[in-house]
């Protein structure tokens, strides 16, 4: 999946877009080995830092890796699932209304 998240934030960059990711390695050395590992060129936080009382994954109640949401500029929920080819078409069809509406 990395490679496609990769060349979406690359075409998307000059776009309202903005890819951010949830990474649950438990500890902050491995989170930050696998980011560079994997050359992720997008924002990506710990899912509980040392010192959070509650995960991320918690307050969004994500159940399984990966989970993809997709919000739209008013941040209400447009896709929510695991298919990353489903959410790459939401979130395109989202941009390109948006830019769109920019136009008027």
């Amino acid at each position: 999946m990395y490679p496609h998240e990769r060349s979406l934030v690359k075409e998307m960059q000059s776009k309202p877009f903005a890819l951010i990711g949830v990474n649950s390695d438990q500890k902050l050395e491995v989170a930050k080995a696998a980011i560079a590992k994997n050359e992720l060129n997008w924002r990506s936080f710990q899912n509980q830092p040392e010192g959070a009382k509650k995960a991320i994954s918690d307050d969004w109640k994500i159940e399984g890796w990966p989970t993809i949401v997709i919000l739209d500029q008013d941040f209400k929920i447009r896709y929510r699932g695991h298919d990353g080819n489903a959410a790459t078409r939401v979130a395109k069809d989202l941009v390109e209304k948006l830019e769109g509406s920019q136009k008027k």
